[in-house]
């Protein structure tokens, strides 16, 4: 198969998509889809795709601006992907809920989670402008969609009514990092994650002036890795206000390389989103063996199982509570540490691979179908 994937969530200070599409199109062409010609595609005007970084694979760099490329795609659905690139493609793959334009290409959309749909203004601009209004219509018409959870599989198929069979699970793997041999001492509290407002920060920020207020005993620094949106100035007043003052940071967005030593000196692993399709920030501090103290909402439930505590996210008082007892209790934490390694090693990038192969496989022959229709119906 020659296969088309957009790269851009990839390219630049990556999240969570960006982290599951560079992770997933790797070990697919390392395992099932070696044999297969994979094309990265990427249009901006600032981030290209370095071929020296992407060994393998087939690469199409384009210069055109991404807000007006996304434009014209969602609400235009043009060009497609062939004339921007030329060639033909059996598959073309996008890594949002909305579909590449493409001239007779089986067409494979990516769906984290719907939390867009409930709230919209938890969302950016772009997102809030389309999502809400073209996911339902993309999701019908797609040959298939990629979800990185069950959570979000359901939710697909219960709110957009999508045949389960055109929806395939690919749970991103853990990462290849080494447990740790032991908790460091005085380690800070970590949060991982966009500052936006799914992620909860104002809760964690309560729940953490509580913590400072009631704990006789010294709390450890708050650190927030991770992007700020607009949505994040108030948040970052407060850091640098009492009573956050001095116990509480903003690291912004950190390399894998600087994220790594963050969760290796980390005391636990605080993510009390309102909404996950996945959570890669609880994996990945489960397979180091961080305590995690999560949500016990969206796909976190899914990922962090016995591991870890979860609470309600809009319950401030249990989140502060949940850190204090995790703070003064090391039997709690060695042994949520210990559940965590154990369950990090059921989340493997080649099963994720093997998964995308179907998909893509199974997109092919939907195509196909839909094709022979409509020819049948002329």
């Amino acid at each position: 198969m020659r296969i088309l994937v957009d790269y851009r969530p990839a390219l630049r200070q990556r999240s969570g998509a960006g982290v599951f599409i560079h992770g997933l199109v790797h070990a697919y062409a390392r395992g099932p889809g070696r044999d297969d010609e994979v094309v990265l595609f990427s249009s901006s005007l600032r981030d290209q795709i370095d071929p020296d970084d992407e060994p393998g694979f087939e690469i199409a760099n384009r210069r055109v601006p991404v807000r007006v490329l996304n434009r014209l795609w969602h609400r235009l659905e043009w060009p497609p992907v062939e004339r921007l690139i030329g060639g033909s493609f059996d598959v073309v793959h996008s890594p949002h809920p909305l579909m590449l334009p493409t001239r007779s290409a089986a067409r494979v959309i990516t769906i984290h989670d719907l939390d867009f749909l409930d709230h919209p203004e938890r969302t950016e601009a772009e997102i809030r402008r389309d999502y809400p209004a073209l996911v339902r219509e993309h999701a019908l018409a797609a040959d298939h969609i990629v979800v990185s959870s069950a959570f979000t599989a359901g939710e697909v198929h219960l709110r957009l009514d999508v045949p389960r069979h055109l929806i395939t699970v690919c749970r991103p793997g853990a990462p290849p990092w080494p447990p740790r041999t032991a908790a460091p001492d005085g380690g800070p509290i970590l949060f991982v994650g966009t500052l936006e407002p799914r992620k909860n920060v104002s809760g964690l920020l309560d729940a953490y002036e509580l913590l400072l207020a009631s704990s006789p005993r010294p709390v450890p620094e708050l650190l927030l890795a991770g992007r700020a949106t607009r949505a994040a100035q108030p948040w970052l007043e407060r850091l640098s206000q009492p009573p956050l003052k001095g116990h509480a940071r903003h690291l912004g967005y950190v390399t894998d390389a600087e994220r790594l030593a963050l969760f290796q000196r980390a005391c636990l692993l605080v993510l009390p989103s309102f909404n996950e399709g996945f959570g890669l920030p609880v994996l990945e501090a489960m397979t180091l063996g961080v305590p995690v103290i999560a949500s016990d909402r969206g796909a976190i439930p899914e990922v962090l199982g016995d591991a870890g505590v979860m609470v309600d996210p809009e319950a401030v008082d249990a989140l502060a509570d949940a850190m204090g007892r995790m703070l003064v209790d090391p039997g709690a934490a060695a042994a949520a540490a210990a559940r965590g390694i154990r369950r990090s090693r059921l989340f493997d990038w080649d099963e994720a691979a093997t998964a995308l192969r179907v998909a893509y496989t199974e997109a092919v022959a939907a195509h196909r179908a839909r094709q022979t229709a409509i020819a049948a119906s002329r």
